[in-house]
């Protein structure tokens, strides 16, 4: 075993002994109160769980990306998607575009407090009438005489919209540009103008807070452009690859937990005298189950080892999360089945597992713009 090897497996098993011990005995109640606390960041910045590929001297640990991946691995599998869905924004969404396209200033700034979790990170893409389209975006932020933006529109869907301290906002600074008008900007939510809306209600992922925002000429400082003005639309094809890869690791965590809870119950719970699992069918689902995991964790290891090496491309990325996230539904599907009548009643932990797997197909890009991805790298238009 080399070297990173053992020290990935240490780290591991940090990552499991933290969520058991700080995690799982109040997720039930998170789940019920529809928001985690503020401070779980605090505890996860102070256990190094989070941005933990980021270099030292932004505050990171500036360990290797596949730690980063582990820690979504693990709380997925432990089926607390919701959280890591969240973790997944922060880490390694909002803060990989502070670090590329930051500058000095920005990133001694945020991605220190956004490491430690005092400061916790969202993205402001999605609006009411425009989802998967971001070139359709209307939010706008024009300069003004002194050379700052104001901000003007709504956002909607954006984890992590209740707890947010700063927002990876993509506005358009030249509205009758198309795609090349629009910018990215580090928005500071307490500037004055910004209003968090309603913590949306959805059929799972409860205790992921998902929310509405609004921006009412919002002042924003010239000095918090992220990237090029105009350049926004290239920089998040940019940053696509690692979004959609951390939205696969977690798809096969995920499914992985589904298994082992189903496997769980069916050797344990009999009919007509035997347990569940002597069954053929039983045994022959879970073998394909199995399998359907097992194949698409060996494509997230290659895509893994590919950006790596800065070699996954955006087609590639598309390939990765459209796969593990179909296999996800079909999973965790399956495996409600096995249990039957139970599997349907909130109190068994696969319902969940069930439900917050339905997102996946649909955030990060819908299934459909996947095929659209890859298809257009195969054809063109």
């Amino acid at each position: 075993m080399d070297t990173q090897t053992s020290e990935l497996n240490l780290f591991r098993d940090n990552v499991v002994r933290f969520l058991a011990d700080e995690v799982e005995p109040h997720y039930e109640a998170w789940e019920k109160a529809g928001i985690f606390p503020a401070e779980l960041y605090l505890k996860m910045g102070e256990a190094g769980l989070l941005c933990v590929d980021m270099p030292e001297e932004y505050g990171g640990i500036g360990a290797p990306f596949e730690f980063s991946m582990v820690v979504l691995y693990e709380v997925a599998r432990m089926g607390f998607l919701a959280l890591a869905s969240n973790l997944s924004v922060h880490s390694d969404i909002a803060a990989p575009y502070i670090l590329h396209l930051g500058s000095e200033e920005q990133k001694k700034y945020w991605l220190p407090k956004m490491a430690s979790g005092e400061k916790i990170g969202a993205i402001g893409m999605t609006e009411p009438g425009a989802g998967s389209d971001l070139q359709g975006i209307k939010t706008s932020a024009l300069a003004d005489a002194d050379g700052n933006f104001i901000v003007n529109g709504s956002k909607t869907f954006i984890t992590n919209g209740q707890h947010a301290g700063v927002v990876v906002l993509a506005a358009k600074t030249d509205p009758k540009a198309g795609g090349k008008g629009t910018t990215l900007f580090t928005f500071d939510t307490s500037l004055p103008g910004f209003k968090r809306g309603r913590n949306l209600d959805k059929i799972g992922m409860h205790s992921a807070d998902t929310s509405e925002m609004f921006f009412d000429n919002v002042k924003v400082p010239a000095n918090s452009v992220l990237g090029r003005v105009g350049g926004g639309f290239g920089h998040l094809i940019d940053e696509l690859p690692r979004e959609r890869l951390a939205l696969a690791v977690t798809a096969v965590g995920h499914a992985e937990g589904a298994l082992q809870k189903t496997i769980e119950y069916t050797t344990t719970r009999k009919a007509f005298g035997n347990p569940i699992a002597s069954f053929q069918n039983t045994r022959f689902e879970l073998a394909k189950i199995k399998t359907d995991i097992e194949v698409h964790r060996a494509f997230v290891e290659k895509c893994t080892q590919q950006y790596e090496q800065k070699a996954l491309d955006v087609p590639t990325a598309a390939m990765v999360k459209l796969a593990t996230t179909e296999m996800e539904g079909r999973v965790t599907d399956a495996c409600l089945q096995l249990f039957g009548g139970y599997g349907y009643m909130t109190e068994y932990p696969i319902s969940r597992f069930w439900s917050d797997a339905r997102i996946q197909r649909i955030y990060g890009g819908t299934s459909e713009i996947m095929k659209e991805v890859i298809a257009r790298s195969l054809v063109g238009r």
